[in-house]
């Protein structure tokens, strides 16, 4: 694995306006913003498997979105390859889509059930000029359906979704995205809505693609114990920030972040024995809302350890031992 970074990000924010009531405007009230994505840093390396974990509504999907540029960022800079993507016009964008591509958590809501399977898989080569024929695109999609293990693929051809069962959607998503040889890919909480029992199937699937032919994911999951198995890796956001960031295995067997320790907790551990050692932390509340972000620390009214400074100032983001950084006053100077 190299160490140059094919996605790097800085600063980025997303702020979606509230719309006001009648009253509202009358008055004159201030626009109120939902931060979803508030000023968040890091960088992917090429061949990596980076995990980003949150609970719903922390600012995974829109950081994945972003990055992609299929919606526009408020704030900060995206780079794919050293090349700053943030701004450019969408007629320099299109080329890049072929290199940069999404798996959506929804296998159900993603395809279109009007189209057969081979149309699906052949939309993106159509749009991209790819193949001088029908029977040529044919034979590209045979090959992706082969490599994500639909075979043999003149089975699957012709088959509509409905036809299909969770995991086989799901191969077929993947396929749509294979079938531009990107570089990076977003894949969006891919095994959420798969049986339990196919999930490995899906993951491993997609390490052997990562292997054979070097792909970068961004692999936004709600699951640490997934996100450990399949990150080299992970990110834990909190409210559009991100909170700490470490390698799986440092996330899991050291969390730091009262935040990130609650959610090792949440993870049940078949093994008694482990559970004993496990440190048990109790959050309370709820998740407050990304339009009405507390001062100070954003977890601060959830967390058991909240001293005054946390109620005041925002913490920042400090390297408590190589490669382990982590947001939060109990590691941070004031």
């Amino acid at each position: 694995m190299t160490q140059q970074p094919i996605i790097k990000v800085q600063n980025l924010k997303k702020y979606f306006p509230l719309r006001r009531g009648l009253i509202g405007f009358l008055k004159g009230a201030p626009i109120r913003y939902v931060k979803a994505v508030d000023g968040i840093s890091f960088e992917i390396k090429k061949g990596e498997v980076f995990g980003l974990v949150g609970e719903s509504g922390c600012g995974k999907t829109t950081t994945g979105r972003l990055i992609l540029r299929l919606i526009e960022p408020t704030e900060g800079r995206i780079f794919y390859n050293g090349r700053d993507i943030t701004r450019i016009p969408k007629k320099e964008l299109r080329p890049l889509r072929r290199e940069l591509q999404v798996i959506f958590q929804d296998p159900y809501g993603s395809l279109d059930p009007r189209f057969t399977v081979a149309s699906i898989i052949e939309e993106p080569l159509i749009i991209h000029k790819i193949g001088d024929s029908s029977r040529e695109r044919i034979e590209l999609i045979s090959k992706a359906l082969e490599e994500v293990k639909l075979t043999p693929p003149e089975e699957f051809l012709w088959r509509y979704p409905h036809q299909l069962s969770g995991g086989q959607r799901q191969r077929v998503a993947i396929a749509r995205a294979l079938i531009l040889k990107p570089k990076f890919i977003v894949a969006d909480e891919p095994v959420s809505m798969l049986d339990v029992s196919i999930r490995a199937e899906i993951l491993n699937l997609m390490e052997e693609l990562r292997e054979k032919y070097g792909l970068t994911y961004l692999f936004i999951t709600h699951d640490l114990a997934v996100a450990r198995y399949f990150s080299h890796r992970i990110a834990v956001m909190y409210l559009g920030k991100i909170v700490e960031m470490a390698d799986s295995d440092t996330i899991v067997e050291n969390p730091l972040h009262p935040y990130t320790q609650a959610l090792i907790a949440a993870v049940p551990e078949p093994d008694p024995s482990n559970r004993e050692k496990r440190r048990e932390i109790k959050i309370k509340g709820e998740v407050p809302s990304a339009a009405a972000i507390p001062p100070g620390c954003r977890f601060h009214p959830r967390c058991p350890y909240a001293m005054k400074i946390c109620k005041e100032k925002e913490p920042p983001m400090v390297e408590v031992e190589p490669g382990h950084q982590v947001a939060c006053w109990l590691y941070a100077k004031a």
